[in-house]
């Protein structure tokens, strides 16, 4: 049996299948598990993707979750080992990003490791410390709005530095452009210094390569999606990894589909609004959930009313989240949704719905959970960061077509092409 190269730990689902379509595109048979599997469980792939629920839960449960991860990659023979988090850094002043990867390097016995979201395909850049999101800064792109983990500082050091007793320091751009030696001598100097973690600039898919080159012989890499672009052909330098021409080919599934959308991203609120334009939807409502109205069986019904596929939905704009958050508590506002939305899959599949399209990553956890599936084939790219993927282990039998997209990303008609591709 092959073991794996290169273990990752993922701090949602939609984040993890992310990763895993940068891995399949690189050539690397990917497979990524819902949760820790089993201390026995044996998987084949070249690079293991282990999806975690952990961004927004406490520190110490998400330390926690992510060494059994850990512990269960280690396990599998993996050679290097990868922390994915989102390309917009999102956490709060105690974490979870510092926390998780202080811990991660405890557990490795290592020194040092990167950080870097950036992922310039979907415009996150990396500049003298400060993350931008298009033409503009974190803190002025909507991610200031987020209810969960709003982010007002753009500059990487200071944030992370905030969650983190380990100094922080930066990978400047200018460095980045001398390549992957002058990196690695940068890195020296960082140790000396006595820096743990480092921010590193990143503008271009070109500085992701030879980022990853110049981290090679870490033991632990930390960042978004993007930094993965220059992983496999590490492997495959070190002649450890064949590249796989097939890595992304999914076998057809028939059935009904459907569209569940819980994120309340500017992404997502476009998407919807395009959806809506001329295709049947639904929307849920929180205050209507609170008050206990049948609103999970009233949008099942909605679905089993239409032959075509429709969108079921509670993306709101960030003022009416507020709003309701302000009435709920943010907590219970979340978990009213999330739950409403994977007892509506859970009774759709029980219908014969065999694809899946679910916009926003606590969503898409929830809705993963409520399937019962275990762990997921990576197929092709739908949108930069978004890959179609289908179910291998679940109780319910019948393989099952998901595309998991984070709130962030996607096209004004992501919806309609996830549907094609799956």
């Amino acid at each position: 049996m092959t073991q794996a190269l290169l273990g990752c730990i993922a701090d949602d689902f939609t984040g993890a299948t992310d990763l895993a379509n940068m891995l399949v595109r690189g050539g690397m048979r990917t497979v990524q598990t819902i949760g820790v599997p089993a201390a026995d469980a044996r998987i084949e792939a070249d690079a293991l993707v282990v999806a975690l629920k952990s961004r927004t839960i406490s520190a110490d449960d998400a330390v926690r979750q992510s060494l059994d991860a850990l512990a269960w990659l280690r396990a599998q023979g993996c050679r290097q080992f990868f922390f994915k988090y989102c390309s917009t850094f999102d956490s709060t002043e105690k974490g979870n990003i510092g926390p998780v990867a202080d811990a991660l390097l405890d557990a490795l016995k290592d020194d040092f490791t990167i950080a870097c979201p950036a992922f310039p395909e979907n415009g996150r850049t990396i500049f003298r410390g400060n993350l931008f999101v298009g033409d503009v800064l974190l803190n002025e792109s909507g991610m200031e709005n987020h209810p969960l983990t709003p982010m007002t500082d753009p500059n990487l050091v200071r944030v992370l530095q905030r969650q983190t007793k380990s100094k922080v320091g930066l990978i400047r751009y200018d460095t980045i452009a001398k390549g992957a030696d002058a990196i690695r001598a940068r890195i020296g100097e960082l140790k000396q210094d006595g820096v743990r973690l480092a921010i590193a600039d990143a503008v271009s898919d070109a500085d992701l390569h030879v980022l990853g080159d110049a981290c090679r012989d870490l033991a632990l890499i930390t960042g978004g999606s993007g930094i993965a672009l220059g992983l496999p052909q590490n492997f495959r330098a070190a002649n450890l990894l064949a590249h796989a021409e097939h890595a992304a080919d999914l076998p057809k599934l028939a059935g009904k589909s459907v569209v569940l959308a819980g994120s309340a991203s500017k992404a997502t609120n476009a998407q919807v609004a395009h959806w809506r334009e001329s295709k049947p939807s639904f929307r849920i409502d929180p205050m209507a959930l609170s008050r206990g109205e049948p609103v999970v069986q009233s949008a099942v019904e909605f679905a089993r009313e239409h032959d075509e596929p429709v969108l079921i939905y509670a993306t709101s704009s960030p003022d009416e989240v507020k709003a309701v958050q302000k009435e709920l508590g943010v907590e219970k506002a979340g978990h009213l949704v999330e739950d409403a939305l994977a007892s509506i899959a859970r009774a759709l599949r029980d219908d014969g719905y065999t694809r899946f399209v679910v916009a926003g990553g606590e969503t898409s956890g929830a809705v993963v959970q409520a399937l019962d599936v275990r762990s997921l084939r990576i197929g092709p790219q739908i949108d930069p960061g978004v890959p179609a993927t289908q179910s291998i282990g679940s109780n319910a039998g019948e393989a099952l077509g998901l595309a998991l997209k984070s709130g962030n990303f996607g096209a004004t008609d992501f919806f309609e092409k996830a549907l094609k591709a799956l």
